[in-house]
């Protein structure tokens, strides 16, 4: 597959999803023609939703606030969306918002500032409800404040669906809504943003992508346009992950490792997510420093082993490039834990400090985290408490 030669990197291209995304290194000089937009429009307030640091030291902040300042737009700065984003971070910033009269929303950073971003979006539009209320599913929103997603890592693609996560401290829960009103309006993926990623969030976040796609894939609400994206997601994973590991400087791997995770997103969009990410969630909320990219690592390979005997066919296929000479359930399973070792992933849960006495509590709160009982419901084997249960024993 040598196509990828054919395209000018450097060149913005504009892909139409439900979302309008510039993408191509120096994408994020069209938040210009954003703000231009946005001011015609009568929006003269927005809230900036980040972590604390790579919105600024990625160079993004300086283009944005130059254009908002040049489109008379005021601002304030939500600086303090953590990894694994709660409801009471949301609430903070909702209240900023609320209180600043912002009409619209500017999310800068990888998945998390996105789908804290969205949330505020929606508190915007409903200022007496709360995340909490949102994240238990206390209402129905079908309106949002426009946002637009800066995307600063090639993993999530939620800049590009209707998809945001939230975890609720007290409860350990970890829910994800899906609603129409949170597609961002426009989204900015600029491989220049992401050349800076750690070798560990390089790692972690195509991983994220990868399982996006192989749930997306095998889902009971599965099409060919979800295999076909899968299977297109894997093969450039696989031959850039690699490339951006040994330089992380390589933008020509950073720009397909980002068209791949972007066309991830659509592909969950489509397709939605089952096992992995149902099971993964318990484990971010119990832990919400641990990375989610690395979970989904984890728990893959015991996945695909529960899967692969009702899609043997679909995991073949989109499996077929980091995972050659599948057979059957034990060879699949194997085949996709040797490509991660591959990458540097060969992490087991027991690395990270869960044991066999979480498993019980994990499985619990994957049936009973508000969301998470849909997820187990599309996946393409009974989802039962054993076979759960099991996934997290063989994970350990």
């Amino acid at each position: 597959m040598n196509w990828e030669k054919d395209l000018n990197i450097n060149e913005v291209k504009e892909i139409r999803t439900r979302t309008t995304v510039y993408f191509g290194c120096g994408a994020i000089n069209k938040i210009n023609d954003i703000a231009k937009l946005y001011s015609q429009r009568g929006i003269d307030k927005v809230i900036v939703m980040s972590g604390r640091n790579a919105y600024k030291s990625t160079g993004a902040w300086d283009v944005v606030e130059k254009a908002l300042k040049e489109n008379n737009i005021g601002y304030i700065n939500y600086d303090k969306v953590t990894p694994n984003p709660t409801t009471d971070s949301i609430d903070e910033a909702a209240k900023m918002a609320v209180d600043f009269g912002a009409k619209a929303v500017i999310t800068i950073g990888g998945g998390s500032p996105t789908d804290a971003g969205k949330s505020v979006a929606i508190l915007l539009k409903y200022p007496n409800e709360t995340g909490s209320n949102l994240y238990e599913f206390k209402f129905t929103p079908d309106k949002a404040a426009p946002i637009v997603a800066i995307n600063l890592t090639h993993g999530t693609g939620s800049e590009t669906n209707r998809f945001a996560v939230a975890t609720i401290l007290d409860k350990n829960y970890k829910p994800a809504i899906a609603y129409d009103c949170i597609y961002p309006e426009f989204a900015i993926d600029d491989p220049d943003l992401m050349v800076g990623l750690s070798p560990k969030q390089t790692r972690y976040v195509s991983i994220d992508a990868v399982n996006h796609v192989v749930e997306a894939a095998t889902s009971v609400v599965a099409s060919p346009y979800t295999i076909t994206l899968a299977r297109e997601t894997v093969e450039l994973v696989g031959k850039y992950l690699p490339k951006a590991i040994a330089n992380p400087a390589d933008k020509t791997a950073r720009y397909y490792l980002c068209y791949a995770a972007m066309i991830a997103g659509v592909c969950f969009d489509n397709g939605l997510l089952h096992y992995t990410h149902a099971l993964e969630h318990p484990l971010s909320a119990m832990k919400p420093d641990f990375s989610h990219g690395l979970g989904l690592a984890i728990l893959l390979p015991a996945v695909i082993k529960n899967i692969y005997s009702s899609k043997a066919e679909t995991l073949n296929y989109i499996l077929e490039p980091i995972a050659k000479n599948i057979s059957d359930s034990e060879s699949a399973a194997l085949g996709v834990y040797e490509w991660l070792k591959s990458v540097d992933v060969p992490n087991k849960l027991h690395d990270e400090g869960f044991t066999e006495n979480d498993v019980e509590k994990l499985t619990e709160l994957a049936f009973t985290t508000p969301s998470l009982d849909g997820l187990l419901g599309i996946a393409p084997t009974k989802a039962t408490r054993d076979a759960v249960s099991t996934i997290y024993k063989e994970s350990m």
